[in-house]
């Protein structure tokens, strides 16, 4: 049985070319017959593998293989798309009419006003394949471009997003996340292609890290990296790469514990996110990774945070959705002891903490005093004791020992200290006047609408809440479970909860 290998369809070079079938995007493994069926057929790897059906086999045959057992379909190509190049996908998005551009009636000059004013291409999604045939149009069509997006595209390979990006003078950040691209052969050939570059997300590509670094010699001017949810594991040190490099976004990836201080060997590094990485414990011997001033992280445990102390330039921190809890399991004395523990810092959840350093530096002293002195005080407190609380002998020199009737331990639980005074506000009845309650922290969301039912004979499934916080004014927060405590939703003294029903 004769197939027709040549299908006008099928690029010569199909193998390996990026598809799209269906929505979904794929990589081509495999180009030719699969009997006992007639006609030309591709053996494809799906990025998503729940799409697919087999390994690449069919009756004992192996045509292909697929990282997941599940994970390659075959397909007619007449299902698939292989895209589009650079200069017609912007003219499609675009819509700017591809006769009106090559018309003699319109001058050079307006042509080149029209494309010379896109700085911000947005090219997410569409089936870009590659820069074209015609050498330097790019480069004459779009001479303006800065940002460029081309995530979630048909691009196969580095070699053709760099015939892309080096007719693009003054390109400084790219997207090119949700792609799969073959890692380039020889990387001098394509630092021109790069060296503006400043910004570059990677987010979804299926990587690692030694892929990374194999690649980042064509970055050598890379300020600002991305690479979220990939598989990225250990963390080997970047030696001779990256060495511009102010922000890493490491987030998603199930990182080795320990491997975050290779990092160190980024020299610039002030920005670094390492949330749901699934990393429990942090250790900084005498190399703290750069000089990094801001952190993101998921915690787990407060061992954590005083191994984040070491770090000198630390002013910036984000913890949003943490584990961690205090004695009380208050949300706010979680904070409060975060702001201790940290002494640098400035910014804690994107809320400055120059207002709440003493109090919280002194509430500190106060909540441990009593275990201070019992292991051993202003003599010499014990090596345990130091070790859990690394930054209180410090503390106590800068504020001074606590009196003996600040030792008393409170009594975190006691209704008195769990009020909040709240305001209940309704912005859909101008008539209706805002109520004071005041309530216990712990109060389910679902007894505060049985409260409001009794105040306003409105069915509790019918309220819907929000809040507001004098100190994000402007924002406004969603009470979205009924299950849920006023103090989950860090619900504090003062608030307003906006209350609207159907």
């Amino acid at each position: 049985m004769g197939v027709d290998q040549t299908d006008p369809e099928v690029p010569e070079d199909a193998v390996g070319k990026r598809v799209s079938c269906g929505g979904e995007r794929a990589t081509v493994r495999y180009v030719g017959p699969v009997p006992p069926t007639a006609g030309l057929w591709l053996g494809v790897q799906w990025d998503n593998p729940d799409r697919g059906k087999h390994d690449g086999s069919h009756e004992g045959v192996q045509y292909f293989s697929c990282r997941h057992s599940k994970g390659g379909s075959f397909v007619r190509p007449a299902k698939v798309s292989f895209g589009v190049d650079y200069l017609t996908a912007v003219r499609q998005v675009y819509r700017i009419d591809t006769e009106e551009v090559l018309s003699e009636e319109i001058s050079i000059s307006s042509k080149k006003l029209k494309w010379g004013s896109i700085k911000e291409l947005i090219l997410s999604h569409c089936e870009v394949n590659g820069p074209g045939e015609q050498d330097g149009e790019i480069r004459t069509t779009t001479p303006n471009v800065e940002w460029l997006d081309l995530s979630g595209t048909l691009l196969s390979c580095w070699e053709d997003v760099a015939a892309i990006t080096q007719q693009l003078d003054r390109l400084e950040g790219l997207q090119l996340s949700c792609n799969r691209l073959r890692l380039p052969s020889e990387l001098s050939a394509h630092c021109q292609a790069f060296c503006s570059l400043k910004v570059l997300a990677l987010n979804s590509c299926d990587l690692t890290w030694p892929q990374i670094l194999e690649c980042a010699p064509m970055w050598p001017q890379l300020e600002d990296l991305c690479v979220e949810e990939n598989n990225i594991t250990e963390l080997q040190r970047p030696e001779g790469v990256l060495q511009t490099l102010r922000s890493l976004n490491l987030s998603c990836n199930p990182l080795v514990q320990d491997s975050v201080l290779s990092l160190s060997a980024l020299p610039r590094l002030e920005q670094l996110n390492l949330s749901k990485t699934g990393l429990s414990v942090i250790r900084f011997d005498d190399a703290a990774p750069g000089k990094v001033q801001s952190w993101s992280l998921s915690l787990f445990q407060w061992c954590v945070v005083d191994e984040l102390a070491k770090l000198p330039s630390l002013v910036q921190f984000s913890c949003r959705g943490n584990r961690l809890v205090s004695s009380d399991g208050n949300p706010k004395t979680a904070n409060q002891m975060l702001i201790a523990k940290l002494g640098r810092l400035v910014v804690l959840n994107s809320s400055e903490v120059r207002r709440d350093r003493r109090g919280a530096e002194l509430d500190y002293i106060k909540m441990f005093g009593e275990e201070w002195l019992k292991a051993g005080g202003r003599s010499q407190a014990s090596t345990q004791f130091t070790c859990l609380h690394p930054r209180y002998q410090s503390l106590i020199d800068k504020y001074g020992a606590p009196e003996e009737g600040e030792l008393k331990k409170p009594e975190p639980f006691a209704l008195k200290n769990q009020l909040l005074k709240i305001t209940f506000a309704f912005p859909d009845d101008a008539e209706r006047k805002p109520i004071e309650k005041k309530l216990p922290a712990t109060m389910v969301v679902q007894k505060v609408k049985g409260l409001l039912y009794r105040l306003l004979k409105v069915p509790a499934a019918d309220l819907k809440l929000t809040y507001t916080s004098p100190k994000m004014v402007g924002t406004e927060f969603e009470i979205d479970s009924d299950l849920k405590t006023l103090q989950f939703y860090s619900i504090e003294d003062g608030d307003q909860v906006l209350v609207r029903w159907s």
